[in-house]
């Protein structure tokens, strides 16, 4: 009996703890299927959708949300007051939706809704769908949703809109009524005030009747090629729409959680080949000025799409589409808007950096609303790293823009930490520096702290065991730290969750050194650092790092010096304890030795070198620039 009961208690501990660890795994799942008609003159269209959606929780839904972004370009909606109080307004936003007049205000009116075949209740709260379930969705079922729905485009103001300031007719992002995310933080139906976004993992079915003048470009696989033309259709075949008003364009997209589309009747469309699985398509406006740019830049677009899924991961889909429209850069599933009135330099920089949004967005689905920096800082790093291959700048620090303007941040005195919601920053400033550059910087110091080698892996790991599965920042830095054996959580606690800063500094350096083991020494007061024990090695050196700011880091410390008549280079890595380890040698010459943990609550370390004094010309903390050290004048002792 008692073994019985033992033999159950174990089963019951085992399993709870199965279903504990793996609660948070889950994902929603969608289809959609709309057909929508577009009245180009008036700005407006009618569309009919309809949702299967899965539950595929543990838990019963008695609500289900949508979003409708077009509601806030209205006066007065949350976007419209959110830029007009906010210090450092969006100067694309700022005051403009206060002035729309009636046929240029966006909105989405529902005409019905049904669930599972029946009427259902529903409210219209600013820029998001209410809907009190008929019937609850249970765990593991479906329910099928059909809206009738009449939307207006509201003028080009951020993103989506017609009439943008480059002239392109209709940017059509954030377009449709949205179903809201629901995951193990429940739903997610935050109103649309101007940042980020958080979509389902689903199928798209789209049918959109437009006048025949217009040219396509957007997400998916346009399923009818043959009948729309425009560049679509086969080389040699000839597609006849002299008789037609409308013609109806048909995309797929699976397994993407959004869908976008933009329509000019003047877009030029072409049509380029990455490989056999790879189709890019270009579309952008037959304008003389910069036609020449667009068609340069297509050949460094191939470059980079090559590149990126051999670092990367591979592209899962058969194309992409680079869109001129929106106000700026926006990515979305399978294509990007891109304003395209650009140099050359400017427009492939623009293009790769929406098209690494594939990679850290678009394939992986984080919340980005919650975790802008997982997507937007994970983008810059990756589309630095791009950039510097395709102009062959890989002798430069390709990330150095990203460290001046987190630098720039936090020196500021407007520094909010990372885990602040993109929503509510208190300034455009502090959301942007934090989101890109900050996100940035945290990829290119974790290179720095687990070596450049298994970074890269770990990157590959990454997107292997995570897209299409809404990973979080946990979920990444467990990657980092199975593939380095390090213990990595006080890095993403001390950058994500907080403002502190890093700045370490060379404080003295003395003929001769002691040789205990254990090197961390207590400062008594300024100038007098004392060793807790060990016999004097008069032929050595004795360097003293102070840490002056909160955060720890492990160091590289980078010794100069003379051997006979040559200039030698050795590097001492200084592990935390927290660590629990240390980073490989990821030198490709000269010599790295591991030196004693540093205990994060002490001050200053001693660090004792073999080298004579005499012969030491330079030491430098970190001379790869990869660790944010806020005063790097400090960090250099020079004879």
């Amino acid at each position: 009996m008692i073994y019985r009961l033992s033999v159950l208690v174990a089963f019951f501990i085992v399993t709870t703890s199965t279903v504990w660890a793996q609660s948070d795994r889950w994902q929603q799942r969608i289809e959609y299927k709309m057909d929508i008609v577009m009245d180009v003159e008036a700005h407006q269209f009618t569309g009919k959708q309809n949702v299967v959606y899965h539950n595929n929780s543990k838990d019963e839904l008695n609500k289900v949300f949508y979003h409708l972004y077009f509601n806030a370009f209205q006066p007065n909606s949350m976007m419209d007051v959110r830029s007009r109080t906010i210090q450092d307004a969006d100067t694309r936003v700022g005051g403009r939706i206060l002035e729309l007049k009636k046929d240029e205000i966006g909105y989405h009116k529902i005409k019905s809704l049904k669930q599972n075949g029946k009427d259902v209740a529903f409210e219209v709260v600013g820029t998001i769908l209410e809907v009190t379930l008929n019937e609850p969705i249970k765990a593991g079922a479906s329910a099928t949703f059909d809206m009738e729905f009449e939307s207006q485009v509201p003028l080009q103001i951020r993103r989506s809109g017609w009439n943008s300031e480059e002239g392109i007719e209709l940017s059509m992002t954030q377009w449709y009524p949205k179903m809201c995310e629901y995951d193990y933080q429940g739903w997610h139906a935050n109103p649309y005030v101007g940042r980020e976004f958080y979509g389902v993992w689903g199928d798209f079915d789209v049918k959109i009747t437009i006048d025949k003048d217009y040219t396509i470009g957007g997400t998916g696989m346009l399923q009818n090629p043959s009948e729309v033309g425009h560049g679509y259709e086969k080389v040699g075949e000839k597609v006849d729409l002299k008789d037609k008003k409308n013609i109806t364009w048909h995309f797929k997209a699976e397994n993407v959680h959004d869908f976008a589309w933009a329509a000019d009747p003047d877009y030029i469309h072409d049509v380029v080949e990455v490989d056999e699985n790879l189709v890019l398509h270009f579309i952008y406006q037959d304008d003389d000025n910069y036609k020449d740019v667009w068609k340069k830049a297509q050949k460094k677009t191939v470059q980079a799409f090559k590149f990126i899924q051999a670092r990367y991961g591979k592209y899962p889909y058969g194309q992409y589409t680079i869109i001129q429209g929106g106000d700026g850069g926006m990515e979305y599933p399978m294509a990007t808007l891109i304003t395209g009135k650009r140099n050359f330099g400017s427009l492939v920089g623009v293009i790769v950096h929406e098209v690494m949004h594939t990679w850290y967005q678009m394939l992986m689905g984080s919340n980005e609303s919650l975790y802008a920096w997982m997507d937007e800082g994970f983008t810059s790093y990756a589309s630095n790293v791009v950039r510097a291959h395709l102009f062959n700048a890989q002798g430069a620090f390709p990330h150095d823009g990203s460290y001046r303007g987190y630098l720039y941040l936090a020196t500021s005195g407007a520094e909010e930490p990372m885990s602040t919601h993109a929503d509510h920053f208190n300034t455009n400033f502090a959301y942007g520096q934090a989101s890109y550059s900050k996100g940035a910087v945290f990829l290119g110091q974790l290179n720095y702290i687990v070596g450049e080698g298994v970074f890269d892996k770990a990157m590959l790991k990454y997107y292997d065991e995570w897209h299409f599965k809404h990973p979080n920042p946990n979920d990444f830095i467990r990657v980092m730290e199975k593939e380095s054996g390090l213990e990595l959580d006080w890095y993403k606690e001390y950058w994500v969750n907080t403002t502190n800063r890093i700045d370490y500094a060379i404080v003295d350096v003395l003929k001769g050194n002691k040789s205990s083991k254990d090197s961390v020494v207590i400062k008594a007061k300024e100038g007098n650092y004392f060793a807790s024990s060990g016999k004097v090695d008069k032929k050595g050196t004795t360097i003293y790092i102070e840490r002056k700011e909160r955060m720890p880091m492990p160091l590289d410390v980078v010794v100069t010096y003379k051997k006979g008549k040559l200039t030698q280079l050795a590097t001492f890595n200084i592990p935390l304890e927290i660590m629990r380890g240390h980073k490989q040698d990821e030198l490709k010459n000269g010599n790295q030795t591991v030196m004693p943990d540093w205990k994060w609550t002490h001050p200053v370390y001693e660090l004792n070198l073999p080298i004579p004094m005499k012969d030491i010309e330079k030491i430098e903390i970190d001379p790869s620039l990869r660790m944010a050290d806020i005063d790097r004048d400090n960090n250099v002792w020079e004879k």
